[in-house]
């Protein structure tokens, strides 16, 4: 027999970041056929979110998916936040502030290392 068959409930997982390294998770118990929209919303985790006009983006197990995906067991379903900056400029910028010869390869020779030149 199928792992799961004859299962009412699906066990899922809801995990939002609410503010930078500060995590929420609950464990939830939810009818076969719920959604990830669902999940949130039995979650109480929309409270903890800034009003948006639409709905945020979701993801289970690291992955974008539709409010209206339907969730299977012990899924883990993930609230994304809009990122503050580009990664790429955020990148650009922490170069720029330490200089060339203080980042990257250039840092701090290693120890036994042979020399740069």
């Amino acid at each position: 027999m199928a792992e799961g068959a004859g299962r009412a409930t699906v066990q899922v997982t809801v995990v939002v970041c609410v503010a930078a390294r500060t995590l929420r998770e609950w464990t939830l118990e939810l009818p076969v056929g719920a959604t990830a929209a669902d999940a949130l919303r039995a979650s109480g985790a929309d409270a903890l979110l800034p009003p948006q006009p639409a709905c945020p983006t979701l993801g289970i197990w690291g992955r974008v998916v539709r409010p209206d995906t339907p969730l299977a067991h012990l899924d883990r379903v993930e609230v994304y936040r809009p990122l503050q900056i580009d990664p790429k400029t955020a990148r650009r910028e922490r170069f720029a502030r330490q200089g060339a010869r203080a980042a990257g390869l250039f840092a701090r020779p290693r120890p036994g290392g042979g020399s740069p030149d």
